[in-house]
């Protein structure tokens, strides 16, 4: 593709493609190619202008990397998944750009070149929508903003003011137009964010369970689901059992149970049980818009500060009304009175309040935050205890396999085989450190055993060859499941490195091998709890499946208040009640099956991406698992919302007490009054859309 560099600065550079016309199919293209070369750290593409502003590293070869990359890029030969093209939002935008300096131009046009009788008589008519929708309202006994609008521009036409009437309707237009507007692209952004991010699922293929890329999937296909995992596509189930989280589809609270000729959705989550599922549709817009329509009913979005205003804003109409009413009979001025009734509360209450949510949401998504409703930021400001799970949230997110140490016959590699054989079924970063290692070695493990059924926070069991194989903690294999350690074993079993955690492989009751894990601590988990305590949280505690000896070392090291060891689920989702009922708002953070609980106990549930999918789907907000200081940008972002909001509050009621009195004064006259108290409604929504943060 040819191009030009129009400026740069070093790590920086705009270029603009020779090409007549960019389409916004074409700009996704870009920015998706773009994103994906090495050296660079992000893209922005402009359709209109056929422009990209691309930041790289700044080094001579990235520079070099990058430009070569924009010499071989074509649209024709980048593969653009379907998702990233439905869901972009780059139209939406487009759009609404277009109706908004459209309205611009035809109010200016309109005042410059169309005679005033013919405005005149337009603005007749676009009155009547407004005096329909506030006389719908007062048919069903309810005093909203319409009967204000209705009634402002009414008695406007009444008193043949068409310049006020028209000017009221053309900024109240302006309002919904950036109303809708930031709220779609809001929505947009969080539903494609809660949308699906499955690269494989386990096919059958002629019996056998194979290791399938999405893409090769098609309608008729059947997929195995095992506990803790996504349902990756709509189907009917054809075996199997299970019970199925459907809260962030239908918000059933309670897992459903789903059997044969049973129907599953894509996105719903296996609590319990194994299912297999026919694939009926594998387009992913149908997710996407059944998110986007849950999103934009839910009243998860709205935190309870939102809710509050809205009400307020309702409540505040009678007033205005009979302040409207008050000051005509005292003052006997029309003129005065109508300054009440062209300033009203909650129009800006309305329309700030919802942007300052979304705009939140849709910049914690900008810092790879998820984020699924405003009033779980709500909740992170007011929280006071925060519980950490230690493995894949405190310690890395992708421990590895240090050693196999083996107790009988069979070599290191037979053991690891059989291991990662069974571990590759279930999600758990303990689990993908075994399988990682198989296949660095190169070891090819096909399935060679018999169903596998998985116990939570304890462990795997299965039949190989007719011999029982179990695979777990310590307590799973030794207390749960009798296994014993040959006494010519002993020895080496006590001399087990303590610096690693150990995952225990029995065959049929006896202890086979111990896979040594290295679990290390995050470099940043130390001075991510220094800021959280920093920020307010007061009490910060870490809970474990981990042995004493294990939870005391990172304890000490990360400085936390409390912690406590060898728990299971039941005892981090108690711990949880616990703290809620002494009155504390809790944030629950994990990355496991075995945090679920606890996760939707919390007040607010964080669950770390690289983590099971179903502590993702049941947690509120979700961060990657690459960064803990996610956690503390969360914090600062949900603070600086419930500073923002109150500032609202402060500047809506300051601004319109302040021109009502001017108003009642004399001192403005109705329409000055209206152009004001709407173009500072719009003022304090756009200053409610900038980042908080940036």
């Amino acid at each position: 593709m040819k191009f030009i560099i129009r400026h740069e600065i070093k790590g920086r550079m705009r270029v603009h493609l020779m090409q007549k016309r960019m389409t916004c199919k074409e700009a996704d293209t870009l920015l998706y190619y773009l994103q994906r070369q090495p050296g660079i750290i992000s893209a922005e593409v402009y359709e209109r202008t056929g422009d990209a502003v691309i930041y790289y590293d700044k080094t001579r070869e990235a520079r070099a990397e990058v430009t070569e990359a924009l010499k071989k890029f074509w649209y024709g030969d980048v593969k653009v998944p379907d998702s990233v093209m439905e869901n972009s939002g780059r139209e939406l935008n487009a759009r609404f750009q277009e109706k908004l300096l459209g309205k611009i131009m035809l109010r200016c046009m309109g005042k410059l070149l169309v005679p005033f009788p013919v405005r005149a008589s337009w603005t007749g008519i676009r009155a009547l929508g407004y005096l329909g929708r506030g006389i719908n309202s007062l048919r069903r006994k309810r005093l909203d903003v319409a009967v204000l609008d209705g009634t402002a521009i009414g008695i406007s036409l009444l008193r043949k003011n068409m310049e006020t009437a028209a000017s009221i309707m053309f900024l109240l237009s302006i309002g919904e137009l950036l109303e809708e507007w930031t709220r779609k692209k809001s929505v947009g952004d969080l539903a494609r964010s809660m949308s699906l991010n499955i690269s494989k699922v386990w096919a059958l293929r002629k019996g056998q369970e194979v290791l399938t890329p999405v893409s090769e999937i098609q309608p008729g296909d059947e997929v195995v689901v095992r506990m803790g995992n996504v349902i990756p596509f709509d189907g009917n189930v054809t075996a199997g059992e299970a019970m199925v989280n459907q809260a962030s589809f239908t918000g059933e609270s309670l897992p459903v149970r789903k059997k044969v000729c049973g129907y599953v959705y894509a996105g719903t989550v296996v609590e319990e049980g194994e299912l297999t599922v026919r694939v009926r549709a594998i387009k992913g817009s149908t997710r996407f818009e059944k998110i986007v329509a849950m999103i934009e009913e839910s009243e998860k979005l709205k935190s309870s500060a939102e809710s509050k205003a809205e009400h307020l804003a309702d409540r505040l109409v009678p007033y205005t009304l009979a302040g409207t009413v008050l000051t005509g009979l005292l003052t006997r001025n029309v003129s005065k009175a109508l300054a009440v009734l062209m300033v009203d509360f909650s129009c800006a209450l309305k329309l700030s309040m919802p942007i300052t949510v979304l705009s939140a949401i849709r910049e914690a998504g900008a810092e790879h935050i998820t984020v699924k409703g405003g009033k779980y930021m709500e909740a992170v400001s007011e929280a006071s205890t925060i519980v950490f799970d230690k493995t894949g949230t405190l310690t890395k997110a992708r421990p590895t396999v240090k050693d196999v140490v083996v107790f009988t016959e069979d070599s290191k590699e037979d053991m690891l085989r059989i291991a990662a054989c069974l571990e590759e079924h279930f999600p758990h970063s303990m689990a993908k450190a075994v399988v990682q290692e198989a296949k660095r070695r190169g070891l090819e493990h096909e399935e060679m055993h018999s169903k596998v059924e998985y116990t939570v926070a304890h462990g795997i069991s299965s039949w190989i060859d007719g011999r029982k194989v179990v695979i777990g903690s310590a307590h799973f294999v030794f207390e749960d499941e009798k296994c014993v350690i040959d006494p010519q074993c002993r020895e080496v079993f006590e001399q087990l490195p303590k610096e690693y955690s150990h995952l225990y492989l029995a065959i049929e009751g006896r202890l086979a091998a111990v896979i040594c894990i290295e679990d290390p601590l995050r470099e940043e988990a130390r001075e991510v709890l220094f800021d959280l305590r920093e920020l307010g949280l007061k009490k910060i505690v870490m809970m474990t499946g981990d042995s004493e000896r294990t939870a005391a070392a990172i304890a000490a090291r990360t400085g936390v208040d409390e912690y406590y060891s060898e728990v299971l689920p039941e005892d981090k989702a108690r711990f949880v009640e616990k703290e809620k009922a002494a009155g504390r708002k809790v944030i629950m953070i994990g990355d496991g099956i075995n945090d679920s609980p606890a996760l939707s106990a919390a007040d607010v549930g964080i669950a770390v991406s690289d983590g099971a999918q179903i502590a993702r789907e049941i947690a509120d907000i979700t961060i990657t698992a690459d960064d803990l200081y996610q956690i503390v940008t969360l914090k600062r972002l949900s603070d600086a919302l419930m500073k923002r909001i109150h500032s609202n509050y402060r500047w809506i009621v300051g601004v319109n007490a302040g021109l009502i009195l001017l108003g009642v004064g004399g001192l403005i006259q109705p329409a000055t009054s209206a152009l004001f108290h709407n173009t500072s409604t719009l003022l304090i929504s756009l200053k409610s859309m900038r980042n908080l943060l940036h």
